[in-house]
């Protein structure tokens, strides 16, 4: 192992130590909370895709509900 090391290599490395991992703190504050699942459909629902699939995923189980119950009461 190489005992030089230029000014570059600490300032780096003191760098990684005091980075802030803000979305890490975030997670970490929502645990702390006990709000995980609050903190997860949030950041859900902010994503296009991830809301896209949520409201897909409601619609199917409602018509498979309204299918089954039509179904129970002889509507077809």
């Amino acid at each position: 192992m190489n005992a030089i090391m230029t000014n570059f290599d600490i300032d780096a490395e003191k760098a990684r130590e005091t980075r802030k991992w803000d979305g890490l703190s975030e997670i970490d504050q929502a645990i702390r909370d006990n709000r995980l699942m609050e903190y997860r459909i949030k950041k859900s629902w902010a994503d296009p895709w991830g809301r896209k699939l949520t409201i897909f995923g409601v619609f199917f189980i409602v018509a498979v509900f309204a299918f089954l119950a039509g179904a129970s009461f002889g509507l077809w």
